[in-house]
């Protein structure tokens, strides 16, 4: 719940389905104040379920000029940026 909900676009290789519905899985979290109770369950779900439907169909729909991002380049960075913030070496 803490972590951030990452970019998935122009990314290559392109967001997968299960990136996609973990991102799915923590905006619904975070808008729904946690993870579900029992009682919640069916409605965390279905909306897991729509916000993962609407999320790959806005990644299929975007364009842009920019050359696709290298997952493995962007991860190094993010260590990066992670140890000079918090003391430590990469």
């Amino acid at each position: 719940m803490c972590r951030n909900i990452r970019q998935l676009h122009n990314f290559e290789p392109p967001a997968t389905p299960v990136e996609i519905e973990a991102a799915a899985t923590q905006f619904v979290r975070k808008v729904g104040g946690g993870p579900p109770s029992k009682a919640n369950e069916a409605a965390y779900a279905r909306a897991i379920d729509e916000v993962s439907a609407s999320v790959a169909r806005l990644l299929e729909e975007l364009v842009t000029s920019a050359p696709p991002k290298d997952r493995q380049i962007e991860a190094d960075k993010a260590r990066a940026r992670a140890a000079q913030r918090y003391g430590r070496t990469a």
